[in-house]
């Protein structure tokens, strides 16, 4: 199995996090997968609109996730819960790389996002050397998300006003980031 893996000690309330470990995804994934992905709740954030058929959750695995360069499944006893990726910009922005992730809302709460975020930013920068900065956006009304990137060492750099259109409204987001000459790994 190509994947990273973490044996995380922290425990949070009454939930031990079991390890994680981050590894690409397969067309056998495919039920786990439908599980977050046609969850209003889980998308609510996400630029993509929440899943309706298996044959559109399998499109996306095979023509979008597998050929990604960097998108992993988020997997607890190998069993996806969410998603992680990097998706490196080119050009005059190829030093950045912009994070995205996602998770089952049954594993909210849990610290797993954040232990994967800070998985992927302990290795991103020695990946892909090219990349100086790792940024996230995040919509001002996903509180969840901001406290994750907050644990995770990423710095809050500001609101952007009016950013994108998310779901037919025209959203603020939160701009964060972390950087590799600041990046200290765990």
């Amino acid at each position: 199995m190509d994947g990273i893996s973490s044996r995380s000690e922290a425990i949070e309330g009454d939930n031990e996090i079991s390890d994680i470990i981050l590894r690409p995804f397969e067309l056998s994934d495919i039920d786990d997968f439908m599980v977050w992905a046609t969850d209003d709740e889980v998308s609510r954030f996400c630029i993509w609109d929440t899943y309706t058929s298996r044959e559109q959750a399998l499109s996306y695995i095979q023509d979008i996730a597998i050929p990604h360069p960097w998108l992993k499944a988020i997997c607890l006893e190998n069993r996806p819960v969410g998603a992680i990726s990097v998706t490196p910009n080119s050009g005059i922005d190829g030093c950045r790389g912009e994070l995205g992730y996602v998770l089952a809302h049954q594993y909210w709460g849990k610290g797993i996002v954040t232990r994967a975020v800070k998985m992927v930013a302990s290795t991103i920068f020695m990946e892909r050397p090219h990349l100086r900065r790792l940024e996230a956006l995040v919509d001002v009304d996903n509180l969840g998300s901001q406290r994750v990137l907050d644990k995770a060492g990423f710095q809050r750099e500001g609101v952007l006003r009016n950013y994108l259109i998310l779901k037919g409204r025209c959203r603020d987001m939160v701009m964060f980031s972390l950087l590799s000459t600041n990046h200290q790994s765990d």
